[in-house]
């Protein structure tokens, strides 16, 4: 909910939020930008979202000659894990390399202290568990700078 919260708060941009399993070709088609969050299993993606991304590539084109993917796109990642050592970077980097395939431009996110990472990450495990503060922050700073992205990209380079 917070990166979507980020996204909304950009003017003039329509955000639409969708679990992975429950979005449609219809939905992925008319986004002119995607945030892909997953929950990491094992140090990867979710087998959902692997699905999920699967589904994105059919939807833009997979197997039709001259198909762009996602040519023009936006995209950006972000997960939650179960401990500090749970394989985050590798879980948004399997996402982000898919992203990449289907040229989609990515866009990372920001830290509190201002550094640029692959994308927000949460740590759900452990005492007292849950989404802290600083997580939500840095996903709502993800979440807006993703949509500002996609909104000046799809107004000018990306046309």
């Amino acid at each position: 909910m917070a990166v979507r919260d980020g996204a909304a708060s950009v003017p003039e941009v329509e955000v639409a939020l969708r679990k992975v399993g429950e979005a449609s070709a219809e939905d992925i088609v008319k986004a002119d930008g995607l945030a892909v969050g997953t929950p990491v299993h094992w140090g990867n993606l979710s087998a959902e979202t692997k699905s999920f991304l699967d589904r994105v590539g059919a939807a833009l084109g997979l197997g039709k000659k001259g198909a762009t993917f996602g040519e023009g796109r936006m995209a950006g990642v972000f997960c939650t894990a179960g401990g500090p050592a749970g394989g985050q970077d590798t879980a948004r980097l399997s996402i982000i390399a898919a992203l990449l395939h289907m040229r989609f431009v990515i866009a990372g996110g920001v830290s509190g202290d201002g550094y640029g990472v692959l994308g927000p990450q949460a740590i759900a495990g452990g005492a007292p568990g849950g989404l802290g503060k600083s997580d939500l922050d840095d996903a709502r700073r993800f979440g807006e700078r993703l949509a500002r992205l996609t909104k000046q990209f799809r107004s000018g380079a990306g046309k």
